[in-house]
């Protein structure tokens, strides 16, 4: 099965989904493209296709389209396969799967078809309300948090140019954000910055801010950074994109099962997508994902 993102009709990534299909109808695989009006829809049709236990669903998009994908077959026996074709794609960049290369992300996937597919781990978080979402990636809980939830109330312009406006927004006002997170080995107080939950290493199109993360090792990276000045917060922003900013005295990074992030005002995401307000609990269930995807990452 293929799950084509719905948004994805225009620009380059328009006859990606189609593409993709073909290319492993031409390697012998039946194919089935699952297509909706919309993401709600999707979902929908998604489920109902995994229910028929088919070998693997090849999700074409960004981490969004992962999202989706790892709700629907995360427990099961059905594969997950990744074609990064959207905007973000931090996913698809901590498994070593190329951006926009639909053509060398089919034969990556379909290697790790012939060879097995790798078990790796999930991650769950549970708000106030009684939400609960599953996720590959990472749940961000401070201003990458704040960077999405407005770049969601931006209108115009579209597609990535919302989170650069978003940024220079809340740079504006930065703050810190007075924090208490329980993990394994105890309680951090703190005023923080930014506060994330880890199964893979990357964040908001690029910052890798856990580049010792793992998604089969059993366990989350906790990611805490703590007051800074704006002129800081700008010297230290940079070097996230390059694991540069590990050694930094004000970066905390704690291997832990599970974390509970708590923060007033303060709104989490999972791979991008919007969760509930803080207080947010996550935990690792590992082993719950059978992932088409190099396994030496």
């Amino acid at each position: 099965m293929v799950a084509i993102n719905p948004t994805a009709s225009f620009g380059r990534s328009r006859d990606v989904g189609p593409q993709v299909a073909a290319l492993l109808a031409a390697r012998g695989h039946v194919v089935t493209e699952l297509v909706a009006g919309d993401f709600a829809s999707l979902q929908h049709r998604v489920a109902d296709a995994v229910a028929n236990e088919p070998t693997a669903l090849v999700v074409v998009g960004g981490d969004g389209m992962v999202s989706l994908g790892v709700e629907a077959v995360a427990n099961t026996d059905v594969s997950l396969g990744i074609v990064p074709v959207g905007t973000g794609n931090d996913m698809a960049r901590g498994l070593g799967i190329p951006e926009h290369d639909p053509a060398t992300a089919v034969e990556m996937l379909l290697a790790a078809l012939a060879a097995g597919p790798r078990t790796v781990d999930t991650g769950v978080a549970e708000w106030s309300g009684g939400g609960q979402r599953r996720f590959a990636g990472v749940v961000s809980c401070g201003f990458d948090a704040l960077v999405n939830e407005r770049a969601n109330h931006i209108r115009f312009p579209k597609g990535a140019s919302r989170y650069t406006i978003s940024i220079a927004f809340e740079l504006a006002k930065l703050k810190p954000i007075s924090y208490r997170i329980e993990h394994d080995g105890g309680v951090i107080e703190t005023e923080g910055m930014l506060v994330s939950v880890a199964n893979n290493g990357f964040i908001g199109g690029g910052m890798w801010i856990t580049p010792e993360a793992r998604i089969d090792d059993g366990l989350l990276d906790l990611f805490v950074v703590s007051k800074l000045s704006r002129l800081e917060f700008l010297k230290i922003f940079p070097k996230v994109f390059k694991g540069e900013h590990v050694d930094d005295p004000r970066v905390t990074i704690v291997r832990t099962r599970r974390a509970r992030v708590e923060a007033d005002g303060i709104v989490g995401y999972a791979d991008g997508e919007r969760l509930g307000k803080l207080p947010i609990d996550v935990a690792v269930d590992p082993g719950s994902l059978r992932l088409l995807a190099p396994s030496a990452v």
